[in-house]
């Protein structure tokens, strides 16, 4: 190691990177002392990792549901880990966070985009690589936005999901029931907001799943249509969300839930990220 290469030179890049002292120590010495090719240094060996570990399974994580101010915007972040134990570091959360943080600022386009933001003196993938240098887990970063006017955040079981809603409408009054309705998505997973918002393969495959059932069950040729149709009005009640049975209430669905509230109000959107 070159003797110009400093006990605070060392700290300082630790500090700035948070890779472990030895890993610093050969950063700085490969770079001959120079900070910016210390930083390089560890990125490049998070590539290297990163094609090494790109068959490994990151299903631990950290997931950051954040709103703007006038709740008209909505991110989530999701960085993923392979382990639990990096998952729970307090320095992998806050680096989450500030990523989250950066989301709701610049309210990037999609992850690629976000991964393009500033993070200091490189970029949000630049820091994401130079992690699983540090690390030396496989990591990924995740993004969706939402914008409404009202947008409203939730984050279920520690962090392991992170869900946001979008109403029509903005009144403070409509907090809890968008929180609510938050929740139901966490809980109930609905594919989409209505029926209207089914992707047309998903319909289409859930007819014919619903044909074939009924042809194994000896239903006549000429019935099958109509059987499938009814099936798969039961799937729009259990997977669009309006249409859902209310998880607090199950004697009313969403949407009744919400017009409890206010005859007009309605759900525009939702998206919903967990871990694994």
């Amino acid at each position: 190691m070159s003797a110009n290469i400093s006990a605070s030179d060392v700290k300082k890049l630790r500090d700035q990177t948070g890779a472990g002292m030895m890993d610093c120590k050969q950063a700085l010495a490969e770079s001959n002392g120079d900070f910016e090719g210390a930083i390089e240094y560890l990125r490049k060996k998070g590539q290297k990792l990163s094609v090494k570990r790109a068959d490994r399974e990151a299903n631990e994580g950290v997931v950051i549901a954040l709103t703007s101010d006038d709740q008209k915007r909505g991110i989530i972040v999701r960085v993923s880990c392979e382990t639990d134990f990096v998952s729970k570091n307090e320095d992998f959360i806050a680096l989450t966070k500030s990523f989250a943080k950066a989301a709701i600022d610049a309210f990037p386009a999609d992850t690629d985009a976000l991964a393009a933001l500033p993070y200091g003196n490189i970029t949000i993938g630049e820091k994401v690589l130079e992690q699983v240098g540090v690390i030396g887990e496989k990591m990924e970063l995740t993004y969706e936005k939402l914008e409404a006017e009202m947008v409203l955040p939730y984050i279920h079981m520690g962090n392991r999901a992170g869900v946001i809603v979008g109403l029509n409408k903005n009144d403070a009054a409509f907090e809890q029931a968008g929180k609510d309705v938050a929740m139901q998505v966490a809980a109930m997973k609905p594919v989409a907001v209505d029926k209207d918002g089914v992707d047309p393969s998903i319909v289409s495959k859930e007819i014919e799943i619903g044909k074939e059932v009924a042809r194994q069950e000896g239903k006549p040729e000429e019935m099958l249509e109509k059987i499938a149709l009814g099936k798969l009005n039961k799937f729009y009640k259990e997977s669009t969300l309006l249409n859902q049975d209310f998880v607090k209430d199950s004697s009313k669905n969403v949407a009744a839930y919400l017009a409890s509230f206010d005859k007009d109000l309605t759900v525009t959107g939702f998206k919903h990220i967990k871990l694994g």
